[in-house]
């Protein structure tokens, strides 16, 4: 039988038919990684311990198989160095494949988006024996179609958990489960234009698919400036047709910054004075490694800020779980608008959410991460410190992703080297605001995204594009 696996950006289709079988596999994979591009010339590989542990085989058949294609000339390796793809193993193509191969882009060798955690550390037992227990003490209508709001086992846990490490204020009954943060603002567009809110203002650099969510809702966006302190919150009472903003103040993305606290404060008397909303995207809130997190806004002012929080960098996007924090007025209004699209997200896996929070296992799981990801970005700044020292981090020290000021005009040329290294970034460009003007050329890297065996691999590859 052939298993495929992905790891460290390559697909590998390996015979699992005894090790003699796993270890031929594993070389033939490889090979043909080299031959396609795939595997560039000078790529590091993981260690056969971490290559192991992602495949779930024995650290041996690795070793073994590295060893051999050492010997053959495909790989080289050197104390300290590691085991890396030889320079002299190059792509065998005939020319018309090499031409049809460069005019279709193929999967990237490393991947430094910005967006995702690094799925590998999801807590599969963990979260097993969550749904174990959640399950067998479910009740029978827990299967049916149930509150819009979702269950309220989720809701209750949640509003602890969202006192404890944001400071949000989160009564049960003004918790709304969703499918994640973009049907949270699918929900909000139609709200907002029922009551009669036309402008929505958003931060000059963002998501475009957030922005889209709200345009398709009707909804025109006006920018708000974003610099060194933040979303520039003072702006909003020129911005005369708002009535509502969707804002990063945690950790503004991609920029790196926390909102200021005078601008948190202008965001809050903007809302109270005017009526307004403030949309908050507490989107990695949980994830700061040089000081305790700063609280959530809407602990200001509960009844004119709607949170929104979700399990896709804590957990894994794939959950598709999500959560807001309602003003009491708009309760009602958002229960009806979930209750026409979608009367309720996965029960079981709300009930399993649930359990992990209430049994102490996402606290665990969050601690770990914080960890993992500070680890990350202390290599990623010492690597640029001694390789790239023309390269500044800037932001705080928070989050799954950095970013890298670059010298004035050189952002094109990385990213046309970062793509002919099969290394996928993207610039500060990517999430400019259409009506905002260029202020900046960098890099948004996405540190949190590899396996442990694909950092070493993808930070190497940064490194060398970097001017």
């Amino acid at each position: 039988m052939t298993d495929p696996w992905a790891t460290f950006g390559a697909d590998l289709h390996l015979e699992t038919t005894g090790a003699a079988g796993l270890r031929a596999g594993l070389m033939d994979a490889l090979r043909e990684a080299v031959r396609t591009g795939r595997l560039a010339p000078g790529t590091r590989l993981p260690s056969s311990r971490g290559l192991a542990a992602d495949l779930g085989v024995a650290r041996n058949t690795v070793a073994d198989a590295y060893a051999e294609l050492v010997a053959e000339g495909w790989l080289t390796a050197r104390q300290g160095s590691g085991t890396r793809v030889a320079r002299r193993a190059e792509p065998r193509r005939s020319p018309a494949r090499a031409i049809r191969t460069r005019a279709v882009p193929s999967r990237p060798t490393h991947n430094l988006l910005a967006g995702s955690p690094d799925l590998s550390t999801f807590p599969r037992a963990d979260w097993l024996k969550a749904s174990r227990r959640a399950l067998t003490a479910a009740p029978d209508e827990a299967f049916g179609y149930g509150d819009p709001r979702g269950r309220i086992e989720l809701r209750t846990v949640l509003a602890d958990y969202l006192a404890r490490a944001r400071g949000v204020y989160a009564d049960p009954e003004r918790i709304m489960i969703c499918a994640g943060f973009v049907q949270a603002l699918k929900l909000m567009g139609p709200v907002l234009r029922g009551r009669r809110v036309r402008e929505v203002a958003v931060e000059s650099y963002g998501l475009d698919v957030h922005w889209n969510l709200l345009g398709d809702a009707g909804l025109r966006l006006p920018r708000l400036p974003v610099d060194g302190l933040g979303a520039v919150t003072g702006e909003l009472a020129g911005l005369r047709g708002a009535g509502a903003v969707l804002m990063t103040p945690a950790h503004q993305f991609p920029t790196g910054v926390p909102l200021h606290p005078d601008r948190r404060a202008a965001a809050v008397d903007w809302a109270r004075r005017t009526g307004g909303l403030v949309l908050e995207d507490d989107y990695d809130g949980e994830f700061r490694y040089d000081r305790q997190a700063v609280g959530a806004l809407q602990g200001l002012d509960p009844e004119h800020v709607v949170y929104l929080g979700t399990a896709s960098k804590s957990l894994a996007p794939g959950l598709r779980l999500g959560w807001m924090v309602l003003p009491e007025a708009l309760v009602g209004e958002v229960i009806e608008a979930k209750g026409l699209s979608d009367w309720s997200s996965s029960a079981p896996d709300q009930l399993t959410l649930a359990e992990f929070i209430a049994s102490g296992a996402y606290d665990r799981h969050v601690r770990a991460m914080r960890l993992r990801y500070r680890r990350r970005r202390d290599e990623l700044v010492a690597a640029l410190a001694e390789r790239a020292p023309g390269v500044r981090v800037s932001g705080m020290a928070a989050g799954l992703h950095a970013v890298l000021d670059l010298p004035g005009g050189t952002e094109a040329s990385v990213l046309r080297a970062a793509a002919w290294q099969g290394l996928a970034l993207e610039g500060m460009s990517r999430f400019r605001h259409p009506d905002a003007a260029p202020d900046r050329d960098a890099l948004v890297i996405g540190y949190g995204t590899p396996t442990d065996s694909a950092w070493a691999g993808a930070l190497d590859a940064l490194c060398r594009v970097l001017p």
